[in-house]
């Protein structure tokens, strides 16, 4: 009788730690991905180095450095069709993102943020707020600020924008590039198309690149364009690549969001560039702009500048 008893408490047992390390497992799958995905509230660890600028050469050149940064920044609003990030501007700024991308639209004379038709719930004042408040705790660090004019009035987003920093001493708009040491504690202006302030902008995307109908064709966008940025990192220019996509719009893909095409991108763009580590390569890839980063994948970003 002891002896059948003690069988099933066994095997009671074992199929408890069966199901135990199936959850584990579980867990851990979820974390990982966590790591490089994250469509959650930012939390850092107690250790976390902010502001990471600190140890790039004072004589190197801003186009010279691998910098993480996001595609359309603000978009935390508007349903999974339009939204691209989760973490809002101070946070992103924290967990080393130096590289923003900003919709602006000008009405009656003031400027707000938005993707698409969707207002962002900031103005560009806001903004611009949060990112001096950042600068002036973390003087080491620059930040570079993008800003595409959208819907009307397109023409007054750049007069409006240079009548609210003409007398930032901390903003740069000149289009010679600055070193490290002339960029600290600055907010950097990048110039493209419609917006003139700021140092100039090469994308290695082409038109409809954002399109994801399936992921490893967007993998193989982000090889050739990371391929092409390599090349041209440290000139006169500002290389951008993007990582992000949809497919929303298009027949097959209809059902890969911002988010989910992020979701299997990012652990992979993480494993692609660790491969350069692994190489002992010395590679720049300019700026590459993502949706949902975790924080792990910011920090390979951030680490390909060691290697």
């Amino acid at each position: 009788m002891f002896s059948s008893f003690n069988v099933t408490m066994r095997t009671a047992e074992n199929a408890l730690l069966c199901h135990l390390y199936m959850l584990l497992l579980f867990v851990g799958f979820c974390q990982g991905k966590d790591l490089f995905f994250n469509d959650k509230g930012l939390l850092l660890p107690e250790s976390y180095k902010i502001g990471w600028m600190e140890a790039i050469d004072d004589d190197k050149l801003i186009s010279d450095i691998t910098i993480p940064g996001t595609h359309d920044t603000m978009a935390l609003y508007g349903g999974p069709a339009a939204e691209c990030q989760a973490w809002d501007l101070g946070d992103q700024l924290r967990a080393g993102i130096r590289y923003l991308d900003l919709r602006i639209f000008a009405f009656e004379n003031k400027l707000y943020v938005m993707h698409w038709v969707v207002y962002q719930h900031k103005s560009f004042y806001e903004v611009l707020d949060t990112i001096r408040a950042f600068l002036s705790e973390f003087r080491s660090e620059a930040v570079l600020v993008r800003v595409k004019p959208d819907l009307f009035d397109k023409e007054n987003v750049e007069e409006l924008v240079g009548k609210m920093i003409i007398d930032d001493t901390d903003v740069w708009v000149k289009s010679d590039m600055p070193t490290m040491a002339e960029a600290r504690g600055k907010m950097i202006f990048v110039q493209k198309s419609s917006f003139k302030l700021g140092i100039p902008l090469l994308e290695t995307d082409s038109k409809g690149d954002y399109e994801v109908t399936h992921i490893a064709d967007k993998e193989n966008k982000i090889v050739k364009h990371l391929t092409q940025a390599s090349g041209d990192c440290g000139g006169d220019y500002i290389v951008l690549s993007y990582s992000s996509g949809t497919g929303i719009g298009t027949l097959l893909g209809m059902f890969l969001t911002p988010k989910k095409v992020a979701e299997e991108i990012n652990p992979w763009l993480d494993q692609y560039l660790r491969q350069f580590s692994r190489d002992h390569s010395s590679v720049c890839f300019g700026v590459i702009a993502m949706d949902f980063p975790g924080i792990d994948l910011i920090q390979t970003v951030i680490k390909i500048n060691d290697w």
